[in-house]
């Protein structure tokens, strides 16, 4: 019995498509040192949102943390994402 090659064929163009443009991405983005007062500054982050005002801003600042897992015992990925924010509304005459 032959095996269908059409079905595989769009599947390997498209998935082959989606890694070459993040092979090229990844190649194109410059490699920087850490700044370590800013990863400490993002350390300090409480988890939720927090927004506090003062007269002429207010700030923002959130961080999420989730370890999401396949199954019980298999392998996983922790995920941390923070955000600090400010805005500054000033009358401009």
């Amino acid at each position: 019995m032959p095996l269908p090659l059409a079905p595989i064929a769009g599947f390997a163009i498209r998935y082959g498509a989606v890694a070459l443009a993040t092979y090229a991405a990844t190649r194109a983005i410059a490699h920087l040192p850490r700044s370590q007062s800013s990863e400490d500054a993002l350390d300090r982050v409480n988890e939720g949102l927090e927004l506090r005002r003062d007269r002429e801003q207010v700030n923002a600042s959130g961080r999420w943390r989730r370890s999401i897992r396949l199954s019980k015992t298999g392998p996983g990925v922790e995920i941390d994402a923070t955000a600090l924010t400010r805005i500054q509304l000033r009358k401009v005459t």
